[in-house]
């Protein structure tokens, strides 16, 4: 995020008084808005809510960071003798500063964070960090407080929050996903296993940030860094022991995971998303690769992509699902249960071998489910407790049905590139013999090479498809639409599909459910968890699950 255009309502409150508050949640996006490359992106969301912060603190000297940064420090600026200057947190957000803080001015997208240095020291900022081109802004020229100047603020950041929070990170095991799709997933199967272990967890992600049960909304996969290490103190406070975390693309390249040691790093899978963000393919691979630099302690890659197979190196843990892998972790005689579950045999390194179940559809979450069994007997898990927290999962937004005694199949799910797509509808067809009915958008100020895709993933794998809207941000959505539109007609006449388009959302919702009948799917793809759609800039309350819960009532079908 800049520093620009972001002002929470309130002030930030400290350790446990404010983990234990009620925190508002804002609708989240998965990674942030389109940059250009080497930006920083600005906020998705007009409201910023103020991160945790933990409730004891040790000062740390100034002079100390900026040694271990190899960052030129100027305590000529007036702020006294440099060895009494101390800092006791961080932030990059002017109006999230508390006293005695350093502040990260940071070059953004459209303003330098240097240009609200005068804002953030009259809140009570220690220190400021910064580059050249910051320290010259007149802001700075004659700063009350010593200035830090590093070449490249942001990628040193993580590691001095980490030096001021007491590298926290150290203190956790922290289990990283990173992927394309399945982070979620499998990060909620992780936490699953370690709570039925009798572990005490966190979780970071996309849906949420969870602290020893305590729920936070998230506004972005990976927090900022400063952020990020102030949310770990505060999980030591709290006596968090493990934490599973989705580590984003654009967190990895953005410096946001620096300064964290990954006790696992995982690696799902990868398919086409983030290419407003990163230049190709190879790009976006080399991104996730960085959590496999040395920053994890152990490392777990699923081989079922090419992609996969060239992060292996002699001490990978390595998963599949494909039959014949030679991979340690592997699964077998899949099955549906009478219930809906999924059945299979899991097979781990030395013989082990255990009967899972799992609620979520879809052979994709078998290969989650594997992946996440070897994560967690990587950190040290029981067979016993890993196949227990696999068959009691609950992912938000994933696969997600809404039942209110309809006769038909409602589900939700954040499927919004084209292989989940393709993936979330295999899935569903695995699971009817009826028709299934999709309601899907694309996202604008994104990757507009992945909307025809998205179009075409969707009209092969329904019967009939209503596109609609999804968040179009700044963009005019009906040419959104209209790519996506020209996807899926270009499937052609030889399918049964039946495409058509509703703008508004909440319509193509009430629409699905109005056509469905007994045995058929409604499939409402994009959005998942979400709770509120960006038009404009603008963030107005929209949830999925409840649009689909008010259609089905609407129709009278509710027990």
């Amino acid at each position: 995020m800049c520093t620009e255009g972001e002002h929470a309502a309130s002030r930030p409150l400290l350790g446990a008084e404010r983990v234990a508050g009620n925190l508002p949640r804002v609708s989240v996006n998965n990674d942030g808005p389109a940059t250009s490359r080497g930006q920083v992106p600005d906020s998705p969301v007009k409201a910023v809510v103020a991160p945790p912060r933990p409730a004891r603190i040790e000062p740390v000297q100034l002079t100390m960071l900026a040694a271990r940064a190899d960052a030129r420090l100027f305590p000529e600026s007036g702020a006294g003798p440099e060895s009494e200057t101390v800092v006791t947190g961080a932030t990059l957000r002017a109006q999230q500063v508390l006293p005695g803080d350093l502040f990260a001015a940071l070059p953004g997208a459209r303003a330098h964070g240097a240009d609200f240095a005068a804002e953030a020291i009259a809140a009570g900022a220690a220190a400021v960090l910064t580059d050249q081109a910051g320290a010259d802004r007149p802001a700075l020229r004659d700063s009350p407080v010593p200035v830090l100047v590093h070449p490249d603020p942001r990628a040193i950041l993580g590691p001095i929050a980490a030096w001021i929070y007491g590298e926290p990170s150290l203190q956790l095991s922290v289990l990283g996903v990173t992927g394309t799709s399945g982070k979620t997933t499998t990060a909620y199967l992780v936490e699953a296993g370690l709570r039925a272990a009798g572990r005490t967890t966190g979780l970071i992600g996309t849906v949420e940030t969870r602290i020893a049960g305590q729920r936070l909304s998230s506004a972005f996969t990976t927090p900022e860094a400063p952020d990020l290490q102030a949310l770990f103190a505060v999980m030591v406070e709290q006596g968090v022991t493990h934490v599973p975390m989705e580590v984003s693309s654009h967190a990895l390249s953005l410096g946001r995971a620096n300064g964290t040691r990954f006790a696992v790093g995982a690696f799902t899978n990868l398919s086409q998303d983030h290419l407003d963000f990163h230049r190709d393919m190879e790009d976006y691979f080399a991104a996730k690769a960085m959590l496999f630099d040395g920053r994890s302690t152990a490392e777990v890659v699923m081989l079922d992509t090419a992609w996969g197979q060239a992060l292996v190196r002699p001490h990978t843990v390595t998963v599949s699902i494909e039959p014949d892998s030679p991979a340690a972790w592997r699964a077998s005689d899949m099955a549906i249960t009478r219930t809906g579950e999924q059945s299979f045999r899991l097979h781990g390194p030395g013989g082990l071998t255990a009967r899972a179940t799992l609620p979520l559809p879809g052979t994709f979450n078998i290969a989650n489910a594997v992946l996440a069994a070897a994560i967690l007997d990587t950190a040290g898990v029981p067979i016993e407790a890993i196949v227990a927290g696999l068959a009691s999962v609950e992912v938000p937004g994933r696969m997600e049905r809404v039942y209110l005694g309809q006769p038909f199949t409602a589900v939700v799910d954040y499927a919004h590139k084209p292989a989940a797509v393709a993936q979330a509808l295999q899935a569903l067809r695995a699971r009817t013999e009826g028709r299934i009915i999709t309601v899907l958008g694309c996202g604008g100020d994104r990757d507009t090479a992945k909307r025809p895709l998205m179009g075409e993933a969707a009209a092969k794998g329904s019967d009939v498809l209503i596109v609609t809207d999804d968040n179009p941000r700044s963009e005019d959505p009906e040419p959104i639409r209209s790519a996506m539109l020209a996807g899926a007609r270009a499937v052609g006449p030889t399918l049964d599909s039946e495409v058509a388009e509703i703008g508004d959302r909440r319509a193509a919702i009430a629409e699905a459910v109005r056509r469905a009948g007994p045995g058929d799917v409604v499939l409402v793809a994009g959005k998942g968890h979400e709770t509120g759609q960006d038009i404009g800039g603008v963030v107005h309350p929209f949830s999925d699950r409840d649009e689909l819960e008010a259609a089905i009532r609407d129709r009278g079908l509710e027990e």
